[in-house]
């Protein structure tokens, strides 16, 4: 097999405008697993008669190209040129006057394990096409900024057929479909088989009536209500907060078993990963109630932020990301805890967007480059992305926020826009200079924070120094904007002065409090309010006061964060404080269970190594794994009373809810059954499993005993019970990997391989076991190096099949320079080993390549 081609660099300065005009797309597709024809009629004219230029559209190897007319007639052979990725017709074939391309080609969906473009899964036609699946379709300027209506005709005797817009016709074997808004070519869709729906309807306050429809394999039906539930919710929600009204007379969502993401935002049909739709008490637990709530929220409000307003080429992703998870976060929030909610948020952005600021993936929200842009689809794009729209709201405030959010529908409905026409809105609408904030968009990095504080005759000082650490082609970075929340508690654990936005704007500055009694304890970066690594000297008596009396959530969360690290680092007499005081909070029946279940749970090992290689320590990852255990064990003895007290408190009386305060009590019960373990060896848990009319808490008791290794009966009637399951069978797989003992995670993950089952091309079986090996930090991490070989030889495998999906796993080995030298060089092995693969893919290349540079 030869290399494949590398694909240049794309650099954001040498973005231009598409040179023609597009005003109607019209396709005709006759489906069949082995040949689909797809044949396309595109309305062109040139941008500039007087400056003719060649016409170029995306086309990928796979399109067999049967017939080529322009206006009707086939162009000369000399005038076209055709590669494996472009189609060109000379400008001299082209008319000057408006004409109609029209183009017919073989597909073969049923060889496409790329899941990219159209593709057949399981019987069901399917099509993912952002970023660039369209070219593997047709031929077409596959580009976020070309935007046009779309007419789409399928033809089949699968008995369902759906597609972009509303519905114009459906006869026996064909259906139209017709979508009046303009819309660029990753946002087309269609699917076709068989399938059935769950439907409802829904008035939006305008009047208009919806037909909403959950579509799902025959027997899923009872498992897609509460995706409905929320589609429902979310369109109301959308319609109240943000004044966004639904613009079609249909919304259809399908769940599909073989998908590469976890959803996609096509107009009017949103194609689902099948585990984010389908939920029932005895197969999904409370995270997936919550996930698909959140997920089903955010693809809907991409209806505006991503489709209505798209982003004008990929290295404005973050434009309808970033803005879509934050507006899908304040969304949640509004429906379940909010401060629980940010609590879980900020743990997701440390665990997975730091660690990438801190590695050599490192971006900026909008890169300015970039060699494969599925490489690119990063915690950075959304999780920073969003981070940055709530530092933006917190500085303008939240009546600015919603004025300028009007103006940007107002001026944008219809375009492909940019960063720059994001920050123009808000200082229009504000009158603020956002010209240094725009440093959060460009500049890569995690900002560090450092704060000294000074007291001197009733009067507190607090002197903030900012700087950003090199990142690939980064190595400077200017001072950015920094909103810092601080609040002021005194000494007998009253607020006595609350919450302040500081407006960091300079590389060093200070800030005053005056008129103060006593000297106060500063409660920093209340609600997270930017990412940056806050660094203060601070005792473990202070950071036990402030998780006793933070007024703050999060910085309560965040003292008891720190207290952990700090016992599970370097221990007594950390540990007796964090012992004692997370005691006291698990006891105050003043706060919200599911607070109290996320201070008992003690920093993941990832968290714990990330944390050591800061302070310029190497970190162990069996020592890790060793101490966090031996914590644990501390705090079950110290509190066994109190934590068996609340273990039978919290059982949830009644049938299965999802609702947000049962789940809350689960989850402080699960919690104190995952500590309780470590003393009972698996009594509790046992019992549990055996008893628990849902799968949040068997799965959360499974997960004990596989860590106990003693879940083998267990195993055994969960799979007996589910193995047609595809979902619940792969939680099976992962927590077998992710909760074993870390000695014998790689020999259980080699098992498992081996199973029948386990069918790796499904992107949600090879994500549940790659995954969950990546997730045991220890066991990945093995001092023999298996883990990282066995991980290579299972990318190498997928990367032939499905490289989007081997490069993204790819990430596992992202921390690897930290570590001793030993395991260092086992894993630049496994690395190199990949790299050297013939034919290896440019997704995997890109990112492996980056990768092994970091250790140079």
């Amino acid at each position: 097999m030869s290399a494949p081609k590398l694909q240049p660099v794309q650099h954001l300065a040498d973005y231009r405008p598409w040179p023609f005009l597009l005003s109607q797309t019209r396709l005709d597709l006759t489906l069949a697993g082995r040949g689909t024809i797809v044949r396309a009629a595109l309305d062109l004219a040139m941008r500039d008669p007087d400056a003719p230029e060649d016409l170029i559209l995306d086309g990928g190897a796979g399109l067999q190209l049967r017939a080529l007319t322009i206006d009707g007639q086939a162009p000369d052979p000399a005038h076209v040129t055709r590669t494996d990725e472009r189609l060109t017709i000379a400008a001299a074939a082209l008319p000057r006057a408006p004409f109609i391309l029209e183009t017919e080609v073989a597909i073969d969906p049923e060889a496409n394990t790329a899941f990219e473009g159209l593709y057949l899964s399981g019987g069901i036609f399917c099509t993912q096409c952002e970023a660039e699946g369209f070219r593997h379709i047709t031929f077409y300027p596959d580009r976020p900024d070309v935007m046009t209506v779309f007419h789409v005709t399928l033809r089949s005797d699968l008995p369902v057929l759906l597609s972009n817009g509303n519905p114009v016709r459906t006869d026996a074997g064909v259906a139209e479909w017709h979508d009046p808004w303009p819309k660029p070519a990753y946002l087309f869709a269609l699917v076709a088989g068989d399938l059935v729906a769950v439907s409802d309807r829904f008035t939006t306050r305008s009047g208009r009536e919806v037909a909403l429809n959950v579509w799902v394999r025959p027997g899923d039906q009872d498992r897609a209500g509460f995706a409905m539930e929320s589609l429902v919710a979310s369109m109301r929600w959308d319609e109240d907060v943000y004044g966004r009204e639904y613009d079609l007379d249909v919304f259809n969502i399908v769940a599909v078993d073989d998908f590469n993401m976890g959803a996609m935002e096509n107009k009017g049909l949103n194609i689902f990963n099948s585990k984010l739709v389908l939920a029932s008490p005895d197969t999904a637990t409370d995270t997936d109630y919550e996930r698909i709530e959140a997920v089903i929220a955010h693809e809907y409000f991409h209806n505006w932020t991503g489709n209505r307003i798209t982003c004008r080429d990929w290295f404005q992703l973050c434009l309808k990301e970033g803005l879509t998870v934050y507006r899908d976060q304040q969304f949640t929030s509004d429906l379940r805890s909010a401060a629980v909610k940010r609590i879980e948020d900020v743990q997701t952005m440390r665990a997975r967007q730091f660690r990438e600021d801190q590695g050599p993936l490192a971006h900026p929200p909008r890169p300015d480059r970039y060699e494969e842009i599925n490489n690119f689809y990063t915690a950075t794009v959304y999780e920073k992305g969003a981070e940055v729209i709530g530092m933006l709201k917190l500085l303008v405030g939240d009546e600015a926020y919603a004025r300028a959010l009007d103006l940007y529908f107002t001026r944008h409905d219809g375009d492909a826009a940019t960063i720059e026409d994001w920050l123009t809105v808000f200082q229009d609408a504000t009158g603020r200079d956002l010209t240094q904030f725009k440093r959060w968009y460009t500049d890569a990095g995690t900002p560090v924070l450092e704060m000294v504080e000074d007291w001197q005759d009733g009067t507190l000082t607090l002197s903030f120094a900012q700087s950003t650490p090199p990142t690939p082609g980064q190595p400077d970075k200017p001072a950015r904007v920094i909103p810092i929340a601080v609040g002021l508690i005194g000494p007998d654990g009253d607020e006595v002065a609350p919450t302040r936005v500081l407006e960091m704007t300079e590389a060093r500055e200070s800030f005053t409090f005056s008129g103060l009694g006593a000297r106060p304890v500063v409660s920093a970066l209340r609600g997270f309010s930017a990412p940056v690594m806050l660094k203060r000297l601070m005792d473990d008596a202070t950071r036990a006061f402030l998780l006793a009396h933070d007024t703050d959530p999060f910085a309560r969360w965040e003292a008891g964060r720190e207290l952990a690290l700090s016992a599970l680092i370097h221990g007594d007499p950390a540990a007796s404080a964090y012992i004692d005081a997370i005691g006291a909070l698990a006891a105050d029946e003043s706060a919200d269970p599911a607070f109290r279940a996320l201070c008992l749970t003690l920093p993941g090992e990832e968290e714990i190594a990330t944390r050591m290689a800061a302070e310029g320590s190497t970190p162990d990852p069996d020592a890790i794994h060793a101490t966090r255990g031996d914590l644990a064990r501390r705090i079950a003895l110290a509190h066994q009373d109190l934590l068996s007290r609340l273990y039978d408190e919290m059982t949830v009386p009644g049938a299965y809810s999802p609702d947000a305060a049962s789940a809350a009590r689960r989850s402080l019960r699960i919690a104190t059954l995952g500590l309780l373990a470590r003393i009972d060896g698996g009594e509790r848990a046992e019992i549990l499993f055996g008893v628990a009319s849902n799968m949040t808490e068997r799965m959360a008791a499974l997960a004990v005993l596989v860590r106990l290794d003693r879940a083998g009966s267990a195993l055994k009637v969960l799979e007996a019970e589910f193995a047609d399951n595809r979902l619940v069978m792969d939680k099976w797989f992962a927590i077998q990997v992710m909760a074993a003992p870390p000695a014998q995670a790689v020999a259980v993950a080699r098992d498992l391989a081996a199973r029948r089952d386990f069918d790796w091309k499904n992107p949600n079986r090879f994500r549940a076991l790659l995954g969950g090996l990546a997730g045991n930090h220890a066991g990945f991490h093995a001092a023999d190096g298996s883990g990282y070989d066995f991980t290579a030889d299972w990318l190498m495998r997928m990367d032939a099949a499905n490289p989007q999906i081997a490069a993204r796993m790819s990430t596992a080995f992202e921390t690897w320079p930290r570590y001793d030298a030993a395991r260092g060089a086992r894993a630049r092995a496994a690395l190199e080993r990949i790299a050297a693969l013939e034919g290896l893919s440019r997704n995997t290349r890109e990112m492996v390549s980056r990768m092994i540079a970091a250790g140079r």
